[in-house]
């Protein structure tokens, strides 16, 4: 999914009911995604909240590990990601921060919440005991193409500028036209909450 294109995505980790920290699935939802930043829709992590909750499962297993990548090389948490982090999986007992960045690039924290609280850094490991059907790639890219709407904030609107002549039409501007504003502020992160 982090090759598909030029964003960040972002999902939940499925965990093993009796390993906590082993991930077993990555259960994407509707989202819009930047270069820097991954909105999950409020209804699709509903929806699946309802899903997993009608699979048996709990919400330690489907609720606590959130799995994001970096477009580029560099795994380490944005300021975006920490205040996210903080504001949905703040009131959570436990939960993981898990980045996935270029080259296999990889950054994991686990946070406890109760008690005095605690931060530790995980390492990746993969678990080739696991059983795990063959990759299909023409499956993981069309859950891509259903799921992230990429919204690129440095491209221009066509209809935010007037055009004089018909030669002018392709030309665009690193700003709105006067008096135009920007429809939405794409660098706000996402307002769920895991619990």
């Amino acid at each position: 999914m982090r090759d598909f294109g030029g964003t960040e995505v972002g999902g939940f980790g499925i965990s093993n009911e009796h390993d906590l920290l082993l991930i077993e699935d990555i259960v994407m939802i509707d989202q819009v995604c930047t270069p820097v930043s991954v909105e999950f829709d409020d209804a699709s992590v509903a929806d699946f909240f309802d899903d997993q909750v009608d699979a048996g499962r709990s919400p330690e297993q489907f609720a606590r590990v959130w799995i994001h990548t970096h477009p580029g090389s560099c795994p380490s948490p944005s300021g975006t990601d920490e205040e996210t982090f903080q504001r949905c999986f703040g009131s959570a007992d436990w939960a993981v921060m898990f980045i996935l960045a270029k080259h296999g690039a990889t950054y994991g924290r686990l946070r406890f919440n109760t008690g005095p609280g605690a931060n530790t850094r995980l390492r990746r490991m993969i678990d080739y005991s696991m059983p795990f059907e063959a990759a299909d790639h023409d499956l993981w890219e069309a859950e891509y193409a259903r799921r992230v709407t990429v919204l690129d904030p440095f491209a221009m609107r066509h209809d935010m500028f007037p055009v004089s002549n018909q030669r002018d039409s392709d030309l665009r501007s690193d700003s709105p036209a006067p008096g135009s504003s920007w429809e939405d502020n794409p660098w706000e992160a996402s307002e769920w909450v895991a619990s």
